[in-house]
């Protein structure tokens, strides 16, 4: 299920990167690629000093490829990964992993599938052989499938517990129209319920091949050596054609439509608004990460001092864009008390208008400017997260510019450029709104903010547009 944490997980990791240089002066560390006979994408990064390995895989297929009815297939697909393979059980995985210190662990996101594994520099051998397996050699046993799915369900139900765990699936899901983007990442209780070890096995077997593979490897090691032993490990996957993602297409919707999740026993709202935003590689992205620094994602921003500074009407307010490899969302987030519910939104959109009306002056690029120079270096210091950084780069299109020339692009971005950017990409008249709350209680003083209203059930299965009554 997509939470707050791992969307702006997903929002921050590929709009900008840091370096290991110096806040002054972002620079990528020096690595290599290659690609094996059989297809599969190799980086190599030698970073020496800790004795660790930290391995970042992508298989370019997710969510986008479950068949309808099927959602969360990929996600399943990878969590049992490590389930059983060939030649070890699940008992066996983990006590092998456990043994040598070190950790594995995948799942799929819509556009692709993420493996990590890190292990010290003296298991290397060791280490390899267990991501190998893995990734190669699956078997999918019906006693891991039915406990995984049995898990999986009773998650999504627990998550429904609390608003804040899912006001994102039911926000993408109605943006998007529960297609492409908005089908849930990891399924809900009427889908996962069709997901069969046959369908399991078919999807491994379409899209988990050699060729559809990234593997960056970071760490503690001589890259030669590293490549040989590669080679040895993944040479002998053999190539196939994967199945190919159908295309979202989505773009931004036009006029105000309002989707109010009921629950009963809420004394809080939850709320997301926005549409459409931008993909990973959008030719703005760093002047968006900029303008959006100054309104919404930061301590000081102009949602967060509107919302809770000045007004106390909430613990926090915050956007974000979620850059996939196709236009994902960009939300405005916050919660308040069931009474302070219009006022909220009413705060939240005029804080947007407010945006386009004055745009931003230079002193508060300025600001933003140091804050992210100060704050992306440390996100980006460890080799599991230099690992990270490269796969999805390379996954997106991307390269070193996007870090080497940080600086310098930031620094581009005049009030002009922002006003530009502000008009094109964040949306003022076209917004789609999704609350959780109670229905009895806000439902009537929210009407007035959207010509289309739609309403569901939290205790309802599914998010949207599964099981929806429509008023």
């Amino acid at each position: 299920m997509i939470t707050m944490k791992r969307f702006l997980a997903v929002a921050f990791a590929v709009g900008v990167g840091a370096s290991m240089a110096s806040a002054q002066k972002l620079h990528i560390p020096p690595h290599e690629k290659i690609v094996l006979k059989n297809g599969m994408t190799v980086l190599l990064m030698e970073r020496h000093g800790v004795p660790i390995i930290n391995v970042a895989g992508i298989v370019k297929s997710g969510a986008l490829q479950d068949p309808a009815g099927q959602e969360g297939l990929a996600s399943i697909t990878a969590n049992l990964l490590r389930k059983g393979t060939t030649t070890r059980t699940a008992q066996q995985f983990a006590a092998d992993i456990d043994y040598i210190g070190g950790s594995f662990e995948a799942d799929a996101s819509a556009d692709d599938t993420i493996v990590r594994a890190e292990f010290l520099t003296k298991d290397t051998d060791k280490g390899l052989e267990l991501l190998a397996d893995a990734m190669l050699h699956p078997i999918f046993p019906q006693g891991e499938v039915d406990k995984v799915l049995a898990q999986s369900v009773d998650a999504i139900k627990a998550a429904k517990d609390s608003a804040q765990n899912v006001i994102f699936e039911y926000y993408q899901g109605y943006l998007f129209d529960g297609k492409g983007y908005g089908r849930p990442t990891g399924g809900d209780e009427i889908s996962l319920k069709n997901i069969k070890t046959e369908a399991i096995q078919k999807f491994y077997e379409s899209n988990y091949t050699p060729g559809n593979t990234i593997l960056a490897v970071v760490g503690d090691f001589n890259s030669a050596e590293m490549k040989r032993k590669l080679e040895a490990s993944f040479g002998a996957w053999p190539a196939r054609v994967a199945h190919a993602a159908a295309r979202t297409g989505a773009k931004p919707g036009n006029g105000k439509r309002l989707l109010l999740v009921d629950k009963p026993d809420a004394t809080q709202t939850f709320f997301a608004i926005g549409n459409v935003g931008i993909a990973a590689n959008d030719p703005d992205r760093v002047a968006i990460h900029l303008v959006n620094t100054v309104f919404g994602s930061r301590f000081t921003s102009m949602l967060n001092e509107a919302l809770r500074v000045e007004s106390g009407l909430t613990y926090g307010a915050s956007s974000f864009f979620v850059q996939e490899q196709e236009p994902g969302a960009f939300a405005i987030f916050s919660y308040t008390k069931n009474e302070s519910t219009a006022q909220a939104l009413e705060m939240a959109v005029d804080v947007l208008k407010k945006l386009h009306a004055e745009g931003v002056s230079k002193e508060q690029l300025d600001s933003a400017r140091s804050y992210i120079k100060g704050q992306f270096p440390p996100t980006i210091e460890t080799s599991g997260q230099l690992a990270a950084l490269l796969a999805a780069h390379e996954f997106h299109g991307l390269d070193d510019s996007e870090v080497n020339e940080l600086d310098a692009r930031l620094d581009a971005v005049t009030p002009e450029v922002a006003r530009q950017v502000i008009a094109k990409h964040f949306p003022s008249e076209n917004l789609v709104f999704t609350l959780i709350g109670k229905s009895a209680e806000i439902g009537p003083v929210v009407k007035k903010f959207a010509e289309k209203e739609d309403g569901r059930k939290i205790s309802e299965p599914g998010y949207w547009p599964g099981a929806v009554s429509k008023k």
